[in-house]
């Protein structure tokens, strides 16, 4: 693809409306310096400073990030968090986002906001240290009320926008946003609207997911297909095109440093190599940077290959950036675009 090309697809991102459906986290960084640590007079354990707090939509909301940094018009995020301090940050960072509509995300107090919490030591002459994550999830079933209300707005939205990307990012089943009521739901959308893009990734795998459109690694489509992980690219173009003729929907594999492959209905398979790496990398946030991508590529009317190959590039940005859950805007497509 040349960059002309990448223009005109990208020149159509300012008017596509696209809704986000899922699993919205808090990703909030405690910065630590370590020339202040201490011990403490205590307990004698080591006292971490931290000197910097920054927050930031994630999970879902990593993706919305992606959808804003590409210029998307109009974003719709559908999902809910608790009526405690993480909620009031992670709608406070929503709310500022451009072209974010805030009408169909729910905040309840029969949730509590999920939450990652990521102390980062930095170093004045490397990339920062991650240390030991502080995780706060539901351990619950979402509660009915909660699931119909999610529903109600996934149904509402489905008649209004050019595409729909589901996310679901939790651990144990049955308690975040993408519950079996909710892919039954927007199976029957995918049923009733075959034309309309739903993009569904779940980090737990796909398998019992509905006929939409579905993103995976490649153990994922081995769990779906009973294909062998270690398969050769031509193995792994082959059940992924099985995959799309019997869900009649695209199928997208990702490969790691292999790149990623693609399959449509139609029978067409694609595949497109990573890009060469360039220093350290940090690979969080590169599979929601390809979603991001896929959808809008697709949706701005981009053929097969070319999504992928802007879903590539986009990836390869946002592994560059250290310690953050980076995003690739138009203008780093265009600046890391080879041909």
């Amino acid at each position: 693809m040349n960059r002309e090309r990448l223009q005109d697809i990208t020149s159509r991102y300012a008017a596509l409306r696209i809704a986000v459906v899922g699993d919205f986290c808090l990703d909030r960084y405690l910065e630590i310096d370590p020339a202040r640590a201490e011990t403490s007079i205590e307990t004698g354990l080591p006292v971490y400073n931290v000197v910097n707090v920054r927050s930031q939509p994630g999970g879902a909301g990593t993706i919305l990030n992606n959808l804003v940094a590409l210029g998307v018009g109009e974003l719709r995020p559908v999902g809910f968090c608790g009526e405690d301090g993480e909620g009031y940050e992670l709608q406070r960072a929503l709310r500022q986002m451009p072209g974010v509509r805030m009408e169909y995300f729910l905040q309840t107090a029969e949730r509590r906001t999920f939450t990652y919490c990521k102390p980062l030591v930095i170093h004045p002459t490397r990339p920062p240290e991650e240390l030991s994550r502080l995780d706060s999830k539901n351990s619950s079933p979402t509660p009915t009320v909660v699931q119909e209300q999610l529903i109600a707005s996934l149904r509402e939205i489905a008649a209004t926008v050019d595409a729909i990307i589901l996310l679901d990012q939790v651990d144990v089943r049955e308690t975040g946003v993408v519950t079996n009521r909710l892919l039954d739901a927007a199976g029957e959308i995918a049923s009733s609207r075959p034309k309309l893009l739903i993009l569904g990734d779940s980090r737990r795998g796909l398998c019992g997911w509905p006929a939409v459109s579905l993103k995976m690694n490649r153990a994922e489509l081995t769990a779906m297909t009973g294909s062998r992980e270690s398969s050769s690219l031509s193995e792994v173009k082959q059940a992924a095109a099985e995959l799309a003729r019997k869900t009649s929907r695209p199928v997208f594999v990702t490969l790691s440093e292999e790149g990623i492959i693609g399959a449509n209905a139609a029978g067409a398979v694609e595949h497109v190599a990573s890009l060469p790496v360039r220093g350290e990398i940090d690979i969080v946030g590169a599979g929601d940077a390809v979603t991001a991508n896929l959808t809008c590529a697709f949706a701005a009317g981009a053929a097969l290959g070319e999504a992928l190959e802007i879903a590539m590039v986009a990836s390869s940005v946002v592994i560059h950036q250290l310690g953050t859950t980076g995003t690739a805007s138009v203008a780093q497509l265009r600046e890391r675009l080879v041909t």
